[in-house]
């Protein structure tokens, strides 16, 4: 199938296709989304690139047309997601369990009910949205959905505890979607709301995570206890244990402090434990992103020791995060997805 038709029912096709194929695809590879679509001042390929979706560009590099305007043109930073929560849930396209299913859910916790409401109301299920857009996806794209999927899991989360640092921030949902955990909480202090330096290393792994953003430590402690977590902060002190002594296999939420202040009082108080990483050196710590990486990491090569392999959600599931994947992938997938919803209505609807 001729890529282009992915991009049949966007405005863009015209206007792009002959800029495209005199442009050195050495040169586009390295331009952000953002600076080629740059609003008023057009499409420009000579600004220094700010941001880019390596994993998007990895999956489908040998089709420049389709590897530019596959991804959302107006995903937000992630100094923009931490900054307004609306950001964060308009990532989201499936139907999240409710508060009160999260508190009398006995079962595994996996977030996605197995519905797509668009717009005007309609609701697909998981595999209509794979119908609707599986004619507009590279094969190369929906495998490598597919084998991300597999590998994808909720049994473990992250949690960053009032980081200022975005790049640090960027550095750990980079680290968290490469190591298949899919769920990262972002907890703000009193004195951190306001983030700083956004270095722009997230390579894009905002767009496949879920992320939830916290007001205090109290409350996302609280929810992710009644999701079956028990939550395990980072922290040196006589009752640590080492994080090579831990069974990773239960459900565990990992928590990572602050830059200079470390974890937070209540955070120690509230956890089930305190874990450390073990150091040989003359400095007893690591950088934040680093500690996070090392922990995910380990967390998953004992979970695939213990159990055979780190992804552990049932077909129903995968199916429903494989249909999320999706329809995040572009915002062609959720026009597309809408069509086939009005359609499907029209089809149902009984005739006089």
């Amino acid at each position: 199938m001729n890529p282009c038709k992915t991009l049949a029912r966007t405005s863009l096709i015209s206007s792009l296709e002959s800029k495209l194929r005199s442009t050195n695809p050495r040169n586009l590879y390295s331009t952000s989304l953002r600076s080629i679509f740059n609003g008023n001042q057009g499409f420009n390929l000579n600004r220094p690139s700010f941001r880019s979706y390596g994993c998007v560009i990895q999956a489908v590099s040998p089709n420049i047309t389709e590897s530019i305007i596959d991804s959302d043109l107006t995903v937000d930073t992630v100094e923009e997601l931490l900054s307004r929560r609306g950001s964060v849930q308009r990532l989201m396209k499936m139907e999240r369990r409710s508060e009160i299913d999260e508190l009398v859910s006995s079962r595994r916790w996996f977030p996605y009910l197995d519905e797509f409401k668009t717009d005007s109301g309609l609701v697909l299920t998981s595999s209509e949205v794979l119908e609707a857009v599986d004619s507009y996806i590279l094969d190369v794209r929906k495998e490598r959905i597919r084998n991300v999927v597999k590998n994808r899991s909720y049994s473990v989360c992250l949690v960053v505890e009032g980081l200022t640092d975005f790049g640090n921030v960027s550095a750990t949902f980079r680290s968290a979607d490469a190591l298949g955990i899919q769920s990262v909480h972002v907890v703000s202090r009193e004195g951190s709301k306001r983030y700083r330096d956004n270095r722009h290393v997230s390579m894009g792994a905002e767009k496949w995570l879920d992320i939830e953003i916290w007001n205090s430590t109290q409350d996302c402690f609280k929810v992710l206890k009644s999701r079956g977590y028990r939550i395990a902060t980072t922290h040196l002190g006589m009752d640590t244990v080492s994080i090579y002594d831990m069974d990773w296999s239960c459900p565990t939420a990992i928590v990572v402090g602050n830059e200079s202040k470390g974890i937070s009082a209540d955070a120690l108080e509230l956890s089930d434990l305190h874990c450390s990483i073990p150091m040989q050196g003359m400095v007893d710590s690591f950088n934040v992103s680093v500690a996070a990486g090392i922990l995910m990491h380990h967390a998953v090569c004992d979970r695939t020791s213990r159990l055979g392999c780190h992804g552990d959600l049932t077909p129903e599931e995968s199916q429903i995060l494989h249909a999320e994947f999706s329809l995040r992938h572009s915002r062609s997938a959720l026009s597309i997805a809408h069509d086939y919803a009005k359609r499907k209505d029209v089809n149902l609807t009984p005739k006089l």
